[in-house]
């Protein structure tokens, strides 16, 4: 199964066009892209079945569509989980997943003009994991059992803010506005041949600058589940922004950064595409004065 939103209302994505959930369910679910996750299993059964297969197709314009969760309640994201880039970013292999978080406020859609707040910004392509049921104390057995599914997302991150002082700034860094782009669909795991081996890579203006598969992951999408999920709960709708390869544009020689009038191109095998423009924000090219 498929899922999007489009111009805020969740619809089922065919091949040859979308159903409106709301419409076909008849009011059973909401029009709501992100209400849907908190009866995720009742909605799975229903789109699984015969029902909204049957009812009318719409044509529709993929650059309408919006994030597949645009209001998550969390963030988690994972540092330094694919062994080349710990290696680029001259780090050692960590033990457990080393987790951050970035805030709702940061998510944006798959086509939607990113403000870049200053010449530091840096790329990094993950898969994202969204949450379907509530995870506590899952085992990574299990974990796949709470996804609802997977969709392609950016990890933006403002380099001066992320690293400055001790400790440094994660969460801060890679949370400005438009710096969580997700989408462009919501694909179930079982749409995938293998959800663990997934190519992806990202490009800036036609030049390919992350090119990997997400087997390579030092820790999977299950390990990270049953770790986050061992110290907090994840609710239904989260995000779980699962780690990126080598290729970021801070560990080139020279440095190289995302600039204004730039397309930032990001995608996964299976799932889809982002297609990002880049504008400059009013506080570029130095980025937030310090206090």
């Amino acid at each position: 199964m498929r899922t999007a939103n489009l111009n805020g209302r969740l619809v089922i994505v065919y091949d040859d066009g979308v159903v409106d959930v709301e419409k076909a369910s008849d009011g059973v679910f909401p029009s709501d892209p992100q209400a849907v996750f908190d009866r995720w299993r009742q909605f799975h059964d229903w789109a699984r079945s015969q029902a909204p297969a049957d009812y009318e197709r719409a044509a529709f314009d993929e650059r309408q569509f919006g994030p597949p969760a645009p209001r998550p309640r969390q963030v988690f994201a994972v540092a330094l989980n694919y062994a080349d880039h710990v290696a680029e970013s001259a780090s050692d292999k960590p033990a457990q997943p080393t987790i951050f978080t970035k805030y709702p406020t940061s998510v944006t859609g798959p086509y939607d003009t990113i403000a870049l707040p200053s010449e530091t910004v840096d790329w990094e392509i993950e898969l994202v994991a969204v949450i379907g049921t509530r995870a506590h104390q899952v085992a990574a057995a299990d974990a796949w059992g709470h996804v609802a599914g997977l969709t392609v997302g950016q990890d933006l991150s403002e380099r001066r803010v992320q690293l400055q002082g001790s400790p440094a700034q994660f969460s801060l860094g890679k949370s400005f506005p438009g710096f969580s782009p997700i989408g462009p669909v919501l694909v179930t795991s079982d749409e995938l041949e293998d959800p663990d081996d997934l190519p992806l890579g990202c490009a800036v203006s036609g030049e390919t600058m992350q090119d990997s598969r997400t087997s390579h992951m030092i820790f999977s999408v299950s390990e990270q589940i049953a770790w986050i999920s061992g110290i907090c709960p994840l609710l239904p709708g989260d995000l779980v922004f699962t780690g990126t390869p080598a290729g970021v544009g801070g560990a080139r020689n020279p440095m190289r950064f995302l600039r204004p009038e730039e397309e930032l191109r990001s995608w996964i095998e299976g799932i889809g595409e982002l297609r990002n423009p880049l504008i400059a924000s009013p506080s570029y090219p130095h980025g937030p004065k310090a206090v």
